[in-house]
């Protein structure tokens, strides 16, 4: 039987969990199990992680879960389409639940929206106002659609806690009951609550699915199969059976299958969606290389020395996972008032019945019903439900119409708190596009330079190095043509530059050591500039000429600063915000980004899991922190931070993985959505206190007898418009 061996971390996957109190409830239940240092249930992923000390057989963890009325299996990312099939099934049911609600509640609604002065208009079948009528109607919705809220209040009952299902249960159900027995009907408040509800859990269940996507955009890095050398034959195999010392060739354009060294050939490779480097970097014998990431121009033979769960793609996998599990949702506000409310509402309401029947009016049975329905119903969780929903729309929508996307409730509430903001660099304060910024020449005449730079167009044209294309772009810009020189012949020196003869002179292009190795010496008049550009950091690529021309070109190639990155980092320091620069780029690089920007603290030459490190530590410190990206290598770091903010115009991957999304890619609205966040918090504290206020306001008059049962839904009604029309307020504020 399998086991989590000693300090082992592992995850479940769980099923049927309906609130934050379920996954409170399994924290719990599996915290009791001796050997288990740490357990972390995310409801938003469906997922616990758990951390062992001692040896512990999966199967008593599943039934754990089991005996507390939920289903688990274990996580295995090769597996995810299992796990997403369940989870779709699930979203599926919940979707014709609503739908067969909506459909039986409609005339129910109608009903009772005509009784309304201003809809008096409307012609009213005096048929849907027959008791049995309703109650035919409501039944199936109450007790076939709704039963899985009786199944949830059971659990939770039977575990002594008390969830929002325990509330939907009680309220529902009094207003049916009552319906059936009381003078008055209440079956189209029973029904319509239902099917407000399944909506949204519909809604909720089909945002969580999205938390996901970025796991499985990572796992899409892993290439599936990998050549192997076998017996001096090359052969495919899967790309889980790769063993550490296996060599492997990895062709021209193609995902490096694991990490290792290079054991023939040079190419380069592009790093960036590990690293965040978006120059591609030079590799040779004995270079290192990153699984997942892809290869060059040229093929390489690679020694395996981490394969599977050990590479640093998987490293990287694994860090998100985990971090994904530490967050708690707002919503647990209101699943833990009502583990403390509904007992004392539910203790209320018999004590009230008591008093009446023996007391206030002994004997008389229908008015103690009536005070005791009533203090249930005014207690029915409506407004509490809407408190924090109605209020994330309105600030949700708020940032929308600014460009920033919330992908999560709990980015709201982080986001109010924090107070240091770690930027990456390349493709965050950068635009992440390599650009020639500045051009040196030497031995080349005005009058030959139009020449010359259509032949060095014509050259970079057969490269598909991303800084080639940089000077072709650059080259478009100035207006230089290559002319029709029919088909240009270029020799490639993998990892090193190209080569080529144009009418009557050889251009050579590529790294300083490239056109030094072909003769070339940089020019005297040109090297003072070539010398400060090196110290800066910045990519050069030089062209040596030798011909009927003999002379030298260098070019100035980087990566711009965003127009609105100085302005942001001054906005920020403003609200009491520090801006931190975190990144993989080498530490001149990040030195001269940061002093352009005005930003003090640099750190520099980082993995992504010391990006990631740094966000944890930062909790432990509680300093709330945010951490802003836009490539693969900044999702730990996303993942980990307080929250995390991602460019829309960065990798898919940073954006599933990160709580905000900056539509346009612009770091000013980081202000923008701060200022929102601590807005709607605000929003959703008034809402509780409008919900509260009319439960701890209405109860005792509802006790008293003052109350009729339609008295309490209507006023339980009032409280809920309450709640919507104080958060559509906000929609208003500048």
């Amino acid at each position: 039987m399998e086991t989590l061996n000693k300090t082992t971390d592992h995850t479940l996957d769980l099923f049927g969990m309906t609130c934050a109190n379920c996954a409170l409830r399994i924290e719990k239940g599996l915290s009791k199990l001796p050997g288990l240092s740490e357990v972390r249930v995310n409801f938003a992923r469906e997922s616990v992680f758990l951390r062992a000390e001692k040896q512990i057989p999966v199967d008593t963890l599943l039934k754990t879960v089991e005996s507390l009325g939920y289903q688990a299996t274990e996580h295995d990312p090769n597996k995810q389409s299992e796990t997403e099939k369940k989870q779709k099934d699930h979203i599926r049911v919940l979707k014709i639940r609503f739908f067969l609600s909506t459909l039986f509640s409609l005339p129910l609604f109608y009903g009772m929206v005509t009784h309304f002065q201003f809809l008096s208009f409307l012609p009213m079948p005096h048929i849907l106002m027959d008791r049995w009528v309703q109650m035919v109607i409501a039944t199936p919705v109450q007790f076939l659609i709704g039963f899985p809220f009786y199944q949830s209040a059971y659990r939770a009952l039977r575990n002594g806690t008390a969830n929002m299902d325990v509330l939907v249960v009680i309220g529902t159900s009094a207003a049916y009951g009552y319906s059936i027995f009381g003078k008055d009907l209440y079956f189209e408040t029973s029904a319509v609550l239902i099917t407000f509800i399944l909506g949204g859990k519909w809604i909720e269940h089909m945002a969580k699915g999205k938390s996901s996507d970025g796991i499985k955009a990572l796992l899409s890095l892993r290439p599936e199969t990998a050549t192997v050398k076998s017996n001096g034959v090359w052969t495919e195999v899967p790309n889980e059976y790769l063993k550490q010392g296996d060599l492997v060739l990895v062709k021209a354009l193609e995902r490096f299958p694991m990490d290792g060294i290079v054991a023939e050939g040079e190419s380069f490779a592009d790093e960036s969606m590990l690293t965040g480097e978006s120059m591609p970097v030079e590799k040779k014998l004995g270079d290192k290389i990153l699984g997942g990431t892809v290869n060059g121009n040229g093929s390489l033979i690679v020694k395996a020395m981490k394969v599977g769960n050990d590479t640093t793609l998987s490293h990287i996998i694994k860090s998100v996972e985990e971090s994904l599990g530490t967050k708690a949702p707002i919503q647990r506000i209101a699943d833990q008032i009502s583990a403390y409310f509904v007992p004392v509402v539910i203790a209320l309401s018999v004590l009230d019945f008591i008093v009446w029947y023996f007391v206030l009016a002994p004997g008389e049975i229908t008015k103690a019903i009536e005070t005791s329905i009533a203090i249930l119903v005014i207690a029915c969780p409506c407004a509490l439900g809407l408190a924090t929903p109605i209020s994330l729309l309105v600030g949700t929508g708020r940032a929308a119409k600014r460009g920033v996307l919330f992908r999560s409730a709990e980015a709201l509430e982080s986001v109010s708190k924090i107070n240091m903001i770690f930027f990456d660099k390349t493709g965050t304060l950068t635009e992440g596009k390599p650009k020639v910024t500045g051009v040196l020449a030497s031995g080349v005449s005005e009058d030959q330079k139009s020449l010359v730079f259509g032949h060095v167009l014509a050259m970079e044209e057969t490269s598909d190095h991303p800084l080639a294309k940089a000077i072709l772009a650059f080259g478009k810009e100035k207006e230089y043509r290559s002319g029709d020189l029919g088909i240009v012949k270029t020799i490639t020196s993998p990892g090193g530059g190209i080569q080529t003869e144009l009418e009557g002179n050889l251009y050579y292009a590529g790294k300083q050591s490239f056109v030094e190795e072909k003769g070339f010496l940089i020019p005297s008049d040109i090297k003072t500039g070539v010398e400060e550009w090196k110290s800066e950091g910045v990519s050069l690529v030089f062209v040596g000429i030798k011909g009927n021309i003999d002379g030298m070109i260098v070019f100035r190639i980087e990566d711009q600063i965003r127009d609105s990155a100085k302005q942001a980092i001054v906005d920020l320091r403003s609200i009491g915000v520090e801006p931190v620069l975190l990144t993989g780029d080498n530490p001149i690089a990040a030195s001269n980004v940061a002093k352009l920007v005005g930003i003090t603290a640099v750190y520099a030459s980082l993995l992504p899991e010391e990006k990631a490190k740094i966000m944890k530590q930062l909790k432990v410190s509680n300093i709330h922190s945010a951490m802003v990206g836009d490539g693969i290598n900044d999702a730990p770091a996303l993942a980990s931070a307080d929250v995390g903010i991602a460019m829309g115009t960065g990798s898919d991957i940073a954006i599933s993985t990160a709580d905000v999304v900056l539509v346009n890619g612009d770091i000013q609205r980081i202000v923008d959505l701060i200022k929102i966040g601590k807005d709607t918090v605000f929003n959703i504290r008034q809402n509780f206190g409008w919900a509260l206020g009319y439960n701890l306001l209405g109860i005792p008059i509802a006790a008293s007898g003052l109350l009729a049962p339609w008295v309490s839904g209507a006023a339980m009604a009032f409280s809920s418009v309450s709640v919507v029309f104080n958060a559509l307020r906000m929609s208003r504020w500048k």
